[in-house]
């Protein structure tokens, strides 16, 4: 790593300026922290919200000159409508701005990002112990695909591989969308001994074309226990912190999801594979005694098997166009927060540290350290977060074939989430 110094001064007078903003925010009032809601009667009700998240990031060698991107970015722009039309039926419906973190350039912002459909679910909720959710939805999967970017612990959250359903930007050509799949979900929780015990079970379409010329279904399903304080995040979904508002929690969670042919190229000789992926993953959160704060810890080992031939990479064959060339082997990531108690001006402060890696059978390996701090103003509502990475997944990326290369190089962010 090459140090400029003109380039570390610039990175320092944004962290400088961001601590301008917090010491402007000392006389702001803070926000609410619910969404707008038209009710008919108890049965019968509509709510209305959103979320933004916003940042900037400057990440080493990545401009076309080989300095560092300077970049600003929209990552999430999303409209939130929930609902009940009967006791026991209920909707949620979700957009996303998709493309929006696409910079300006070729084509301009207006030909790059699009408002589309998210999330479009129908609930049947008879019983805490049995519901079904139909339409298109997250996948039970791990939690941290269940946090969704608004819901993580620290802003940059996916940092391991993705499951299938995260790859597509087209229900038609791929498994999903954003973690989304057309599904149905059947969910509950029981409590026994004192404890909550979490299952979901879905079936999706996952991958559609590729390997899968038989049209096999998805089939996916988490089970969740915590052993102490349950979580209050509606349905099957998680958090990767309460920000102590839960009490304190040990919530172990295991995972896995199958679909046969669900990985490779269908052109290639022994070039298709079924995909299994299996996830652990655990979330501490602690208060400490005497109003000393809150300490948080996440944990997630996550194994994938998607036994496709290396042909399934060869340009002969249609390269990257005609495989579906998921992530095959192991990672895990571990974090630990600390929200300090004493708030400065209208938030808190929560220092963080977190470590990446990622074990590819078929390409070469990756991690990454981070560190940074959230500035909790509203919980998930309103927080502000500095944050500087050093590694390899960036410029590897989603290349888990042969020839994926990259050098380690330092990153400086900061963002911004919003909602309501």
């Amino acid at each position: 790593m090459n140090v400029d110094p003109v380039r570390w001064w610039k990175k320092i007078i944004i962290v400088c300026a961001f601590g301008g903003l917090i010491m402007g925010m000392t006389a702001a009032p803070p926000g609410a922290d619910a969404a707008g809601t038209i009710k008919a009667d108890e049965d019968k009700w509509i709510s209305i919200g959103m979320g933004v998240r916003t940042s900037f990031g400057a990440v080493e060698g990545a401009s076309p000159a080989g300095h560092y991107s300077n970049e600003f970015a929209i990552d999430n722009a999303r409209i939130y409508l929930n609902g009940k039309v009967h006791k026991y039926v209920g909707f949620e419906f979700n957009t996303e701005c998709f493309n929006c973190f696409i910079k300006a350039g070729a084509g301009g912002f207006g030909d790059n990002s699009s408002i589309g459909l998210l999330d479009a679910i129908g609930k049947f909720e008879f019983d805490e112990k049995a519901n079904l959710w139909v339409g298109r939805m997250l996948l039970p999967s791990e939690r941290g695909e269940l946090n969704g970017p608004f819901y993580h612990a620290t802003y940059d959250g996916f940092r391991t591989p993705f499951f299938p359903a995260d790859f597509s930007s087209n229900f038609n050509k791929g498994a999903g969308l954003y973690g989304r799949d057309n599904a149905a979900t059947f969910w509950g929780k029981i409590h026994p001994f004192g404890t909550h015990l979490l299952y979901a079970v879905a079936v999706s379409q996952g991958l559609r074309g590729f390997g899968n010329t038989g049209n096999s279904l998805m089939y996916t399903g988490r089970l969740q226990w915590n052993l102490l304080n349950d979580e209050t995040s509606p349905g099957y979904y998680t958090s990767g912190t309460y920000y102590g508002t839960a009490g304190d929690i040990i919530a172990i969670g295991l995972s896995a999801q199958h679909q046969k042919d669900g990985a490779g190229n269908a052109a290639a000789p022994f070039g298709v594979s079924d995909f299994t992926g299996l996830t652990v993953d655990l979330l501490v959160e602690k208060l400490l005694p005497n109003n000393m704060g809150v300490f948080t810890f996440n944990g997630e080992f996550k194994r994938h098997w998607a036994r496709y031939a290396q042909a399934a990479f060869d340009p002969g064959f249609g390269g990257a166009a005609n495989c579906f060339c998921t992530f095959s082997g192991h990672s895990w990531t571990v974090y630990g927060l600390y929200l300090i108690p004493t708030q400065v001006g209208i938030g808190r402060f929560q220092p963080y540290a977190r470590f990446t890696a990622i074990e590819p059978l078929e390409s070469a390996s990756r991690n990454e350290w981070e560190g940074g701090v959230n500035y909790v103003i509203d919980g998930f509502n309103a927080r502000v977060s500095v944050f500087y990475t050093y590694g390899d997944l960036r410029t590897k990326g989603l290349n888990y074939g042969p020839t994926a290369t990259g050098d380690k190089v330092d990153s400086f962010h900061v963002a911004l989430q919003l909602q309501y």
